[in-house]
């Protein structure tokens, strides 16, 4: 279960989609494209200023308590969970990325082709070691596991290694987050690869993407919706310390468990049915049961025959990656918006 610092426990289907590159020959290779980008006229890291050194910088950046300044932009990084690579190629950085790993649900399509052709370290969190045979000089957590310091991936062993990294802002602390995180994150990397532009430029583009969803709602009734993210005996749902009460809150809904002071905790069966929710909101990852048994459980309990919810089957579905900080957020406000009010969508 999700406990606010490291991810959920989940695993995807054998078979990797893709491996990274490996050997003499392929690390030739990688030394020959870099020669060649440095000749080249463009590159994903921003502009040049007349000197030669990188516009903008130095940048120094404070993360979770560490404070890194950057010299110039990173130029090899990975990419551990998916909302941050997802991040990275919203701000066209691809050709930096030299590896991902644990990609948690379906990418966004806009993004599909860039995220597929980024060789895949591990299915899930990948080994110090693994990192390293990748050569990066910056490694890009999404959850705190990411650098989880008993299997060896603490920032001090890849400081040491003299690699700098970057943990998700919403990791930073007891945990919470809103989609103000989520604009600033962009930010912050945007700063960190001397995209500043572009990255103020996805910030507006995903608030209006918001504006337009609130304005679709705007004097709807708001409709109790209950998450529902896993548990038998009792339920793991979102409470209002996350990001995922203000998703629902901005696509005309009311997180009935919005009063809990926790990201995510249990509550019981009982609670459930005396809230009342209208819409039940199934969050999907890889490795938590697929949504139709997550439906097919809900519906064989007696004691939730009665919730309004359960009684008229009524369903929604958002990947748990759309609910982190990252670029996914607005994205799931209109997802979510058009299940809860269609009648505005029509």
């Amino acid at each position: 279960m999700y406990d606010g610092m490291s991810r959920p426990s989940s695993s995807h289907p054998s078979g990797a989609r893709r491996t990274a590159a490996r050997g003499p020959l392929a690390l030739a290779l990688a030394l020959v494209a870099a020669l060649v980008a440095g000749c080249g006229a463009g590159g994903g890291t921003g502009d040049r200023a007349a000197s030669g050194s990188p516009e903008g910088f130095p940048v120094t950046v404070d993360n979770c308590g560490v404070r890194t300044t950057y010299e110039e932009p990173p130029s090899r990084v990975v990419t551990i969970h998916q909302h941050p690579a997802e991040l990275m190629l919203a701000l066209g950085l691809r050709d930096v990325m030299v590896g991902t790993a644990f990609p948690d649900s379906a990418v966004l399509p806009e993004y599909r082709e860039d995220f597929e052709s980024v060789p895949e370290l591990a299915e899930k969190e990948p080994s110090f070691e693994t990192v390293l045979e990748a050569e990066p000089d910056f490694v890009y957590g999404g959850y705190g596991s990411a650098f989880a310091e008993n299997e060896g991936r603490s920032r001090q062993a890849f400081a040491d290694a003299g690699i700098d990294t970057h943990l998700n802002r919403e990791y930073c602390g007891d945990g919470g987050a809103t989609m103000d995180d989520a604009y600033e994150e962009i930010r912050t990397i945007g700063r960190i690869f001397g995209v500043r532009e572009r990255a103020e430029e996805l910030v507006a583009d995903l608030r209006k993407r918001t504006s337009r969803v609130a304005e679709a709602v705007e004097g709807a009734p708001a409709v109790p919706v209950f998450v529902y993210d896993s548990g038998d005996k009792s339920a793991f749902t979102a409470g209002g310390r996350g990001l995922g009460t203000e998703i629902i809150r901005l696509a005309g809904g009311r997180n009935v468990f919005d009063d809990l002071d926790e990201v995510f905790g249990d509550v019981s069966w009982e609670q459930v049915v005396e809230r009342r929710p209208e819409v039940v909101v199934i969050y999907h990852y890889r490795g938590a049961g697929s949504v139709e048994a997550k439906k097919e459980f809900l519906l064989s309990q007696p004691a939730l025959a009665d919730v309004p919810a359960i009684r008229n089957k009524r369903f929604a579905v958002l990947p748990l990656t759309a609910t982190l900080v990252g670029v996914r957020p607005p994205h799931a406000v209109g997802d979510l918006a058009r299940a809860l009010h269609p009648e505005r969508f029509r």
